[in-house]
């Protein structure tokens, strides 16, 4: 059972990673910022759908695969910190601003709304 549960994750993270390659590429083929838009959109996409993943109340198995997997995947948080490093070490500091507040804001506010979401297709 462990290893099904494995491989759940692991198929799920492989289609993540590739889908977020895939989403960032055509984000940055389109716009070109001074800001990392690219992970900005990839986080705060990731984190409504996992709110509607969570507001659906899944079961174990789906979620190994959609949440964790996936949208595991998906969603970047390391990207992120270093992309805000990075902003910060060559002062760029409204970038800076911006970009952790925009990812910190609209990734908890489209989470919750995911959720709420989630919840109402239940009823």
């Amino acid at each position: 059972m462990l290893i099904f549960k494995l491989l759940l994750v692991g198929l799920g993270g492989f289609c993540g990673a590739i889908l977020r390659y895939a989403v960032s590429r055509w984000i940055e083929n389109r716009k070109s910022s001074t800001l990392p838009t690219a992970t900005l959109i990839v986080n705060i996409a990731g984190s409504f759908l996992l709110g509607i993943l969570i507001g659906l109340d899944l079961t174990k198995t789906w979620f190994l695969l959609c949440g964790t997997g996936i949208l595991g995947a998906f969603t970047t948080f390391s990207t992120f910190k270093l992309e805000a490093i990075q902003l910060h070490i060559n002062k760029r500091w409204k970038g800076f601003i911006y970009y952790v507040l925009a990812s910190y804001f609209f990734g908890i506010c489209l989470a919750y709304t995911g959720f709420k979401l989630g919840r109402w297709f239940m009823l």
